[in-house]
């Protein structure tokens, strides 16, 4: 069915025939929903976590399998977000230990996950370290409402997703591996 509607408009459009989008067709995410489903799909590699929002008390639970993940993942992750007047709550279930550096905590969190390729820390002297995490390079669906993708789609990679789910983070680069031929 997606497939025949697809071919539909794909005509329509080598025809040069108007499409036209009732408003009722059109149906908007708020960004909190947009938010959730960054973290779904950055995770959804990983069979350690699970990504569960609960719209109703604007609460996104992370359920993680293995004490070091899901600490590594309550000290990276904010604990609130803003979106405006609405506030939503980031929940790790369960966390109980201590990491000594924000590479070691990252390490943690996304061991296991098979987005990533590899991680490396390279040492340039005088105090100077940088940390990457490299992820496969596969692009990345997930809901959006992305009103340039006419099945409301958004296409990226992972290290997009993880730069906007975890910020800034001091010394540590999300990076895509490249692809060998």
């Amino acid at each position: 069915m997606c497939f025949k509607k697809w071919r539909q408009r794909k005509n329509m459009v080598e025809t040069n025939d108007v499409v036209k989008i009732d408003a009722q067709d059109v149906k908007m995410s708020s960004p909190w929903v947009v938010y959730f489903r960054k973290l779904e799909a950055l995770f959804q590699e990983d069979e350690a976590i699970q990504v569960v929002f609960d719209e109703d008390s604007y609460v996104i639970k992370l359920y993680v399998d293995g004490e070091a993940k899901s600490e590594a993942l309550r000290q990276l992750l904010p604990n609130s977000v803003s979106f405006g007047n609405i506030t939503v709550n980031v929940d790790v279930i369960p966390a109980n230990s201590l990491y000594e550096s924000r590479m070691s905590l990252i390490k943690a969190a996304f061991e296991g996950n098979k987005a990533i390729s590899y991680s490396t820390t390279v040492d340039v002297g005088s105090s100077n370290v940088f940390n990457y995490i490299v992820f496969e390079p596969k692009v990345v669906q997930y809901y959006n409402d992305d009103l340039g993708d006419i099945n409301g789609l958004c296409s990226t990679l992972y290290q997009n997703l993880a730069k906007d789910i975890f910020g800034e983070q001091d010394g540590v680069y999300f990076c895509t591996d490249i692809i060998n031929s």
